[in-house]
């Protein structure tokens, strides 16, 4: 793994535009950047994936426990929660996707950061813009990178041949350029779709509702279970017959709660990191995290002298350093779709914490 400075295309702006991406800058500042690019060999991009399924794969067993043994109080999650995503679970609802964080150089095994397995942004650019890049700039070269493809074969389950309702925040382009996107890869899966604004969702006393009063039988919502759980509508979920898109188990894992569990159930595998919900389990440094939080919200980073941070909610993880390359801290997003890896998305920044507006940059390999 290695960063690699290029030469940017003359009309960049123009050409990611031409593919529907509307947000490469932000506040002036470029957030999609092309005179840079991280290379890889086949044989890293092998151990991501294989990392990225075994993660996966322990995140799974996690939720069965935590729901069969009732860990609900580790998480942070009252009875009402507790209930919709142990129903989700045993009810078999199906995922769609999710983003796993790293921390890797490219040599040592990759460490899990947190698992973004409800709400996670990024993925048009890493599915859609960095593909686009790559054949314009590197044709000979490959990207790990089968997020589109997975994305609309795995709709053809998920959608369960019901029309399918996408609701978000559309004021915020990443989240509306998100949401439209998984909205093509459903349609391209054969469903019928329909988008709303999160706050176009009625509710008619029996049954969610769209604004020409149809049931809203499958949702996509890019909005967090627990933002939603925190709504008046809250009460009607149990009952309204709805299926989420992300299911309610997937609270579960988007919770950093999950990285104590992890560690008691699989300690000192290579791919995790000692977590805690006390500091003092913690030897040397540390990060302080919110059990709930987008985007660096909350974190702090503690010397090895550093308590507790005094708020509620917080998980405290060993210090795994984003490796840095040309001075920027790097993070890797690996792609889940359904339980499959299926690509990576890199951000970098001048600042240890990765945060909204870190720069996404384009990957390839050998």
């Amino acid at each position: 793994m290695r960063r690699e400075r290029i030469t940017p295309r003359a009309n960049w702006q123009r050409d990611v535009e031409s593919v529907g991406f509307g947000f490469h800058t932000i506040d002036g500042h470029p957030y999609w950047r092309e005179d840079a690019c991280y290379v890889f060999d086949a044989e890293a991009i092998d151990r991501m994936e294989a990392a990225t399924g075994e993660l996966h794969a322990m995140c799974l067993e996690a939720v069965d426990r935590i729901v069969r043994d009732g860990r609900y109080d580790a998480l942070g999650i009252d009875d009402h929660a507790a209930r919709l995503a142990e129903r989700s679970w045993f009810d078999r609802e199906p995922a769609l996707y999710g983003r796993m964080d790293l921390s890797w150089d490219g040599v040592a095994p990759p460490k899990l950061l947190e698992y973004n397995a409800d709400t996670p942004t990024s993925l048009f650019e890493a599915s859609v813009v960095q593909w686009y890049w790559l054949e314009a700039c590197y044709p000979d070269d490959d990207q790990f990178n089968s997020i589109h493809e997975k994305l609309i074969e795995r709709w053809r389950r998920v959608g369960g041949g019901h029309r399918v309702h996408f609701a978000a925040c559309y004021d915020n382009p990443e989240d509306g350029t998100t949401t439209d996107y998984l909205l093509d890869t459903c349609v391209q899966a054969g469903h019928d779709v329909q988008a709303l604004d999160i706050e176009e969702v009625g509710w008619s006393g029996k049954a969610f509702i769209d604004l020409a009063n149809r049931p809203i039988d499958r949702l996509f919502k890019l909005y967090p279970w627990e933002w939603m759980l925190a709504e008046p509508f809250a009460d009607h979920i149990a009952r309204s017959g709805t299926r989420f898109v992300e299911p309610a188990w997937k609270m579960l894992l988007s919770n950093k709660a999950i990285l104590p569990l992890l560690w008691e159930w699989f300690p000192h595998h290579p791919n995790l990191l000692p977590a805690s919900l006390r500091r003092e389990d913690i030897a040397g440094p540390a990060v302080a995290k919110p059990f709930w939080g987008r985007e660096g919200e909350g974190i702090a980073i503690l010397d090895a002298h550093q308590g507790a941070v005094v708020a509620p909610h917080r998980v405290y993880q060993a210090l795994a350093p984003l490796p840095v390359f040309d001075g920027r801290h790097t993070l890797v997003g690996s792609w889940v779709v359904g339980d499959e890896a299926a690509g990576i998305g890199i951000r970098e920044d001048n600042d240890r914490i990765t945060r909204n507006t870190s720069c996404f940059v384009p990957h390839r390999f050998r």
